[in-house]
Protein backbone atom coordinates (compact mmCIF):
# COMPACT_ATOMS: atom_id res chain seq x y z
CA UNK A 1 0.00 0.00 0.00
CA UNK A 2 2.84 2.58 1.12
CA UNK A 3 4.42 1.55 -2.63
CA UNK A 4 1.30 2.02 -4.08
CA UNK A 5 0.81 6.00 -2.44
CA UNK A 6 4.34 7.13 -2.87
CA UNK A 7 4.77 5.75 -6.25
CA UNK A 8 1.20 7.42 -7.56
CA UNK A 9 2.19 10.39 -5.26
CA UNK A 10 5.62 10.51 -7.52
CA UNK A 11 3.95 9.72 -10.67
CA UNK A 12 1.19 12.92 -10.27
CA UNK A 13 4.32 14.77 -9.35
CA UNK A 14 6.23 13.93 -12.57
CA UNK A 15 3.39 14.13 -15.00
CA UNK A 16 2.47 17.73 -13.88
CA UNK A 17 6.42 18.64 -13.93
CA UNK A 18 6.97 21.86 -16.37
CA UNK A 19 11.15 21.54 -16.27
CA UNK A 20 11.16 25.05 -17.33
CA UNK A 21 9.97 26.39 -14.58
CA UNK A 22 11.84 24.31 -12.46
CA UNK A 23 13.80 25.57 -9.13
CA UNK A 24 15.48 24.06 -5.93
CA UNK A 25 12.11 22.96 -4.22
CA UNK A 26 11.93 19.55 -2.92
CA UNK A 27 10.43 16.91 -5.23
CA UNK A 28 10.85 13.25 -4.48
CA UNK A 29 11.65 10.56 -6.90
CA UNK A 30 10.47 7.21 -7.38
CA UNK A 31 13.56 5.48 -5.80
CA UNK A 32 16.02 5.61 -2.93
CA UNK A 33 18.78 2.92 -2.20
CA UNK A 34 19.62 1.57 1.24
CA UNK A 35 22.42 -0.29 2.52
CA UNK A 36 23.43 -0.87 6.38
CA UNK A 37 26.85 -2.25 7.89
CA UNK A 38 26.70 -5.48 9.19
CA UNK A 39 27.88 -6.85 12.68
CA UNK A 40 31.72 -7.57 11.39
CA UNK A 41 31.42 -3.46 10.22
CA UNK A 42 31.09 -4.04 6.48
CA UNK A 43 28.48 -2.82 4.03
CA UNK A 44 26.61 -5.66 1.83
CA UNK A 45 23.42 -6.41 -0.02
CA UNK A 46 21.98 -2.69 -0.30
CA UNK A 47 18.23 -2.09 -2.23
CA UNK A 48 16.54 -0.25 -4.40
CA UNK A 49 13.51 0.78 -2.44
CA UNK A 50 10.33 3.19 -3.60
CA UNK A 51 11.46 6.47 -1.77
CA UNK A 52 9.38 6.88 1.58
CA UNK A 53 10.23 7.79 5.25
CA UNK A 54 13.28 5.62 6.87
CA UNK A 55 12.66 4.14 10.31
CA UNK A 56 15.62 5.82 13.06
CA UNK A 57 15.64 4.80 15.89
CA UNK A 58 15.62 7.44 19.28
CA UNK A 59 18.89 6.12 20.84
CA UNK A 60 20.35 6.15 17.57
CA UNK A 61 24.17 8.26 17.20
CA UNK A 62 22.72 10.63 14.53
CA UNK A 63 19.73 11.62 16.22
CA UNK A 64 21.71 12.04 19.69
CA UNK A 65 25.33 13.31 18.86
CA UNK A 66 24.84 13.99 14.96
CA UNK A 67 26.79 11.23 14.01
CA UNK A 68 26.48 11.84 10.25
CA UNK A 69 27.56 12.95 6.67
CA UNK A 70 26.61 13.46 3.23
CA UNK A 71 28.02 14.33 -0.41
CA UNK A 72 26.19 16.18 -2.68
CA UNK A 73 26.71 15.33 -6.56
CA UNK A 74 24.71 16.07 -9.77
CA UNK A 75 23.50 13.74 -13.03
CA UNK A 76 23.77 15.39 -16.11
CA UNK A 77 21.33 14.69 -19.72
CA UNK A 78 23.41 15.48 -22.69
CA UNK A 79 22.50 16.59 -25.86
CA UNK A 80 22.02 13.23 -26.96
CA UNK A 81 19.90 12.22 -24.42
CA UNK A 82 22.52 9.80 -22.49
CA UNK A 83 22.68 10.83 -18.81
CA UNK A 84 26.02 10.73 -16.98
CA UNK A 85 27.76 11.91 -13.30
CA UNK A 86 30.73 13.99 -12.20
CA UNK A 87 33.75 12.16 -10.91
CA UNK A 88 31.73 9.38 -8.42
CA UNK A 89 35.10 8.55 -6.70
CA UNK A 90 35.92 11.40 -5.41
CA UNK A 91 32.72 11.44 -3.46
CA UNK A 92 33.12 8.43 -2.52
CA UNK A 93 36.83 8.70 -0.79
CA UNK A 94 36.00 12.30 0.49
CA UNK A 95 32.87 9.96 2.21
CA UNK A 96 35.57 7.39 3.46
CA UNK A 97 37.86 10.31 4.86
CA UNK A 98 34.94 11.92 7.05
CA UNK A 99 34.05 8.38 8.04
CA UNK A 100 37.36 8.21 9.74
CA UNK A 101 37.06 11.44 11.18
CA UNK A 102 33.54 10.67 12.90
CA UNK A 103 34.20 6.94 13.42
CA UNK A 104 31.93 5.38 11.18
CA UNK A 105 32.53 2.62 8.45
CA UNK A 106 31.93 4.08 5.11
CA UNK A 107 31.44 2.05 2.06
CA UNK A 108 33.85 1.16 -0.75
CA UNK A 109 34.19 3.19 -3.28
CA UNK A 110 33.38 0.14 -5.47
CA UNK A 111 29.89 0.23 -3.35
CA UNK A 112 29.32 3.77 -3.35
CA UNK A 113 29.55 4.43 -7.09
CA UNK A 114 27.63 1.19 -7.93
CA UNK A 115 24.52 2.68 -5.51
CA UNK A 116 24.91 5.84 -7.18
CA UNK A 117 24.80 4.15 -10.40
CA UNK A 118 21.82 2.24 -9.59
CA UNK A 119 19.81 5.05 -7.96
CA UNK A 120 20.17 7.35 -10.91
CA UNK A 121 19.38 4.77 -13.20
CA UNK A 122 16.13 4.13 -11.60
CA UNK A 123 14.93 7.57 -11.59
CA UNK A 124 16.56 8.34 -14.87
CA UNK A 125 13.30 9.57 -15.83
CA UNK A 126 14.08 12.99 -13.03
CA UNK A 127 17.27 13.99 -15.16
CA UNK A 128 16.52 17.16 -16.60
CA UNK A 129 16.07 17.44 -20.37
CA UNK A 130 19.52 18.92 -21.45
CA UNK A 131 20.40 22.24 -20.69
CA UNK A 132 17.29 22.53 -17.94
CA UNK A 133 19.00 21.57 -15.05
CA UNK A 134 20.36 18.23 -13.03
CA UNK A 135 19.55 15.46 -11.22
CA UNK A 136 20.97 16.64 -7.71
CA UNK A 137 22.28 13.40 -5.81
CA UNK A 138 22.50 13.11 -1.68
CA UNK A 139 24.38 10.16 -0.44
CA UNK A 140 24.03 10.11 3.28
CA UNK A 141 26.25 8.47 5.72
CA UNK A 142 24.51 8.25 9.71
CA UNK A 143 25.28 6.36 12.65
CA UNK A 144 21.89 4.51 12.74
CA UNK A 145 22.49 1.96 15.38
CA UNK A 146 21.69 2.62 19.57
CA UNK A 147 23.86 4.03 21.97
CA UNK A 148 23.69 5.68 25.60
CA UNK A 149 26.99 6.59 26.38
CA UNK A 150 29.00 9.48 23.53
CA UNK A 151 30.54 6.65 21.58
CA UNK A 152 30.26 5.91 17.82
CA UNK A 153 26.82 4.06 16.42
CA UNK A 154 27.36 -0.26 16.66
CA UNK A 155 26.43 0.05 12.72
CA UNK A 156 25.83 2.70 10.48
CA UNK A 157 23.41 3.21 7.80
CA UNK A 158 23.99 4.56 3.75
CA UNK A 159 21.71 6.18 2.33
CA UNK A 160 21.14 7.71 -1.19
CA UNK A 161 17.94 10.09 -2.32
CA UNK A 162 17.68 12.08 -5.49
CA UNK A 163 15.86 15.52 -6.92
CA UNK A 164 15.74 17.37 -9.60
CA UNK A 165 16.77 20.94 -9.78
CA UNK A 166 17.57 23.82 -12.14
CA UNK A 167 20.18 25.78 -12.92
CA UNK A 168 19.34 28.15 -11.12
CA UNK A 169 20.74 27.78 -7.11
CA UNK A 170 18.14 29.19 -5.04
CA UNK A 171 16.70 31.44 -7.10
CA UNK A 172 19.62 32.57 -8.74
CA UNK A 173 20.31 32.12 -12.31
CA UNK A 174 23.35 31.12 -13.65
CA UNK A 175 24.07 34.84 -15.49
CA UNK A 176 23.51 36.59 -12.03
CA UNK A 177 26.24 37.21 -9.66
CA UNK A 178 26.57 36.61 -5.65
CA UNK A 179 26.97 39.36 -3.34
CA UNK A 180 28.88 38.75 0.05
CA UNK A 181 29.20 39.77 3.28
CA UNK A 182 32.32 38.93 4.91
CA UNK A 183 31.71 37.95 8.61
CA UNK A 184 34.73 38.71 10.96
CA UNK A 185 33.54 37.71 14.34
CA UNK A 186 31.81 34.16 13.75
CA UNK A 187 33.89 31.49 12.44
CA UNK A 188 32.47 28.66 10.48
CA UNK A 189 35.05 26.15 11.32
CA UNK A 190 38.22 25.46 13.88
CA UNK A 191 41.48 23.95 13.83
CA UNK A 192 40.87 20.34 14.91
CA UNK A 193 37.68 20.60 14.18
CA UNK A 194 35.24 19.04 11.42
CA UNK A 195 35.46 21.93 9.04
CA UNK A 196 37.33 19.85 6.90
CA UNK A 197 34.54 16.88 5.92
CA UNK A 198 31.14 17.37 5.06
CA UNK A 199 29.20 16.50 8.56
CA UNK A 200 26.27 17.25 8.92
CA UNK A 201 26.85 19.45 12.32
CA UNK A 202 29.14 22.02 9.87
CA UNK A 203 25.79 23.41 8.43
CA UNK A 204 23.07 24.47 11.03
CA UNK A 205 25.73 26.62 13.10
CA UNK A 206 25.79 28.75 10.46
CA UNK A 207 21.93 29.01 9.62
CA UNK A 208 21.66 31.97 11.99
CA UNK A 209 24.54 34.51 10.49
CA UNK A 210 23.60 33.80 7.19
CA UNK A 211 20.04 34.30 7.80
CA UNK A 212 20.71 37.92 8.70
CA UNK A 213 22.90 38.55 5.68
CA UNK A 214 20.08 37.42 3.56
CA UNK A 215 17.55 40.05 5.74
CA UNK A 216 20.12 42.40 4.70
CA UNK A 217 20.10 41.64 0.91
CA UNK A 218 23.24 39.18 0.69
CA UNK A 219 23.17 36.46 -1.05
CA UNK A 220 25.66 34.67 1.56
CA UNK A 221 28.48 34.84 3.92
CA UNK A 222 32.32 34.18 3.29
CA UNK A 223 33.89 33.80 6.63
CA UNK A 224 37.19 34.45 7.81
CA UNK A 225 40.16 31.84 9.76
CA UNK A 226 39.07 31.18 13.47
CA UNK A 227 42.43 31.96 14.87
CA UNK A 228 43.68 35.27 13.42
CA UNK A 229 40.02 36.70 11.86
CA UNK A 230 42.17 37.50 8.90
CA UNK A 231 42.42 35.18 6.35
CA UNK A 232 39.62 34.17 3.71
CA UNK A 233 38.34 30.44 4.07
CA UNK A 234 34.75 30.02 2.51
CA UNK A 235 31.11 30.62 2.16
CA UNK A 236 28.63 28.69 4.24
CA UNK A 237 28.45 25.64 1.43
CA UNK A 238 30.89 26.60 -1.16
CA UNK A 239 34.97 27.05 -1.69
CA UNK A 240 35.94 30.47 -3.03
CA UNK A 241 38.79 31.40 -5.29
CA UNK A 242 40.08 34.64 -6.13
CA UNK A 243 41.76 36.40 -9.96
CA UNK A 244 44.85 38.91 -9.98
CA UNK A 245 46.32 38.69 -13.49
CA UNK A 246 46.97 35.65 -14.58
CA UNK A 247 47.19 34.10 -10.73
CA UNK A 248 43.79 32.25 -9.47
CA UNK A 249 43.96 31.49 -6.05
CA UNK A 250 41.89 29.75 -3.14
CA UNK A 251 42.44 29.05 0.66
CA UNK A 252 44.54 25.72 1.13
CA UNK A 253 42.33 22.27 2.72
CA UNK A 254 44.36 22.42 6.21
CA UNK A 255 41.44 21.18 8.46
CA UNK A 256 39.04 23.42 8.39
CA UNK A 257 38.31 24.05 4.49
CA UNK A 258 36.21 21.43 2.37
CA UNK A 259 37.88 19.87 -0.24
CA UNK A 260 35.54 20.07 -3.08
CA UNK A 261 35.27 18.03 -5.83
CA UNK A 262 34.13 21.27 -8.43
CA UNK A 263 37.22 23.01 -6.52
CA UNK A 264 39.62 20.58 -7.43
CA UNK A 265 38.71 20.52 -11.07
CA UNK A 266 38.94 23.88 -11.24
CA UNK A 267 42.42 24.38 -10.57
CA UNK A 268 43.33 21.10 -12.51
CA UNK A 269 41.02 23.05 -15.52
CA UNK A 270 43.15 26.35 -15.12
CA UNK A 271 45.79 24.95 -15.40
CA UNK A 272 45.08 23.51 -18.67
CA UNK A 273 44.33 26.75 -19.50
CA UNK A 274 47.66 28.41 -18.81
CA UNK A 275 46.46 30.31 -15.05
CA UNK A 276 49.01 29.70 -12.26
CA UNK A 277 46.62 27.93 -10.14
CA UNK A 278 47.43 27.86 -6.16
CA UNK A 279 46.39 26.83 -2.71
CA UNK A 280 47.69 29.27 -0.21
CA UNK A 281 46.89 31.32 2.16
CA UNK A 282 45.74 34.92 1.48
CA UNK A 283 44.38 37.95 3.78
CA UNK A 284 41.16 39.87 3.51
CA UNK A 285 42.69 42.75 2.19
CA UNK A 286 44.43 40.81 -0.68
CA UNK A 287 41.48 39.28 -1.73
CA UNK A 288 39.13 42.63 -1.80
CA UNK A 289 41.95 43.75 -4.41
CA UNK A 290 41.33 41.00 -6.66
CA UNK A 291 40.20 41.59 -10.14
CA UNK A 292 37.58 38.56 -10.01
CA UNK A 293 36.11 36.62 -7.38
CA UNK A 294 33.79 33.30 -8.06
CA UNK A 295 32.53 30.34 -5.55
CA UNK A 296 32.51 26.73 -6.74
CA UNK A 297 30.64 23.03 -5.65
CA UNK A 298 28.59 21.07 -6.79
CA UNK A 299 24.56 22.61 -6.01
CA UNK A 300 26.40 26.48 -6.70
CA UNK A 301 28.21 24.99 -9.64
CA UNK A 302 30.81 27.83 -10.81
CA UNK A 303 29.37 31.52 -9.94
CA UNK A 304 30.50 34.67 -10.33
CA UNK A 305 30.87 37.21 -7.48
CA UNK A 306 29.97 40.73 -8.04
CA UNK A 307 30.68 42.14 -4.56
CA UNK A 308 31.94 41.73 -1.38
CA UNK A 309 31.22 43.79 2.18
CA UNK A 310 33.86 43.83 4.86
CA UNK A 311 33.40 46.04 7.17
CA UNK A 312 30.50 48.14 5.91
CA UNK A 313 32.99 49.33 2.65
CA UNK A 314 31.50 47.11 -0.27
CA UNK A 315 34.18 46.34 -3.28
CA UNK A 316 33.07 45.16 -6.87
CA UNK A 317 34.88 42.53 -9.16
CA UNK A 318 34.55 42.09 -12.88
CA UNK A 319 32.14 40.01 -14.27
CA UNK A 320 30.75 38.98 -17.50
CA UNK A 321 31.31 37.13 -20.75
CA UNK A 322 35.45 38.13 -20.98
CA UNK A 323 36.28 36.83 -17.48
CA UNK A 324 38.04 33.67 -16.54
CA UNK A 325 35.37 32.77 -14.73
CA UNK A 326 33.32 32.67 -17.67
CA UNK A 327 35.86 30.56 -19.36
CA UNK A 328 36.28 27.84 -16.15
CA UNK A 329 32.43 27.85 -15.87
CA UNK A 330 31.62 27.44 -19.86
CA UNK A 331 34.35 24.58 -20.00
CA UNK A 332 33.01 22.43 -16.71
CA UNK A 333 29.49 23.01 -17.90
CA UNK A 334 31.01 21.51 -21.27
CA UNK A 335 32.08 18.61 -19.73
CA UNK A 336 29.43 18.03 -17.47
CA UNK A 337 26.52 18.20 -20.37
CA UNK A 338 28.58 16.90 -23.00
CA UNK A 339 29.37 19.73 -25.03
CA UNK A 340 32.73 19.22 -24.73
CA UNK A 341 35.53 16.40 -24.79
CA UNK A 342 35.88 14.99 -21.24
CA UNK A 343 39.87 14.58 -21.82
CA UNK A 344 40.17 13.55 -17.89
CA UNK A 345 37.81 10.97 -17.84
CA UNK A 346 35.69 12.81 -15.25
CA UNK A 347 31.98 11.87 -16.63
CA UNK A 348 30.73 7.89 -15.99
CA UNK A 349 27.69 7.28 -18.24
CA UNK A 350 24.75 5.42 -17.21
CA UNK A 351 23.70 3.25 -18.79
Amino acid sequence: FLFQFHYREAEDSYNKMDWDKLGFQVIPTDFMYIMKSNEEGTFSNGDLVPFGTVQIEPHSTVLNYGQGLFEGMKAYRRADGEVQIFRPEQNAMRMQMGAERLLMVAPSVEQYVDAVKQVVHANKRWVPPHGKGALYIRPLLFGSGSVMGIAPAPHCTFLIYTNPISNAYKGRHTNSTLSLLIEDTLPRAFPGGTGGVKNIGNYAPVFQVTKEAKAKGFFDVLFLDAEEHKYIEEVSSCNVFMVKGDVISTSPTLGTILPGITRNSIIQLARDLGYQAEERKFSVDEFLEADEVFCTGTAVGISAVGSATYKNTRVEFKTGADTVTQKLFDMITGIHTGLLEDNNGWMVKID
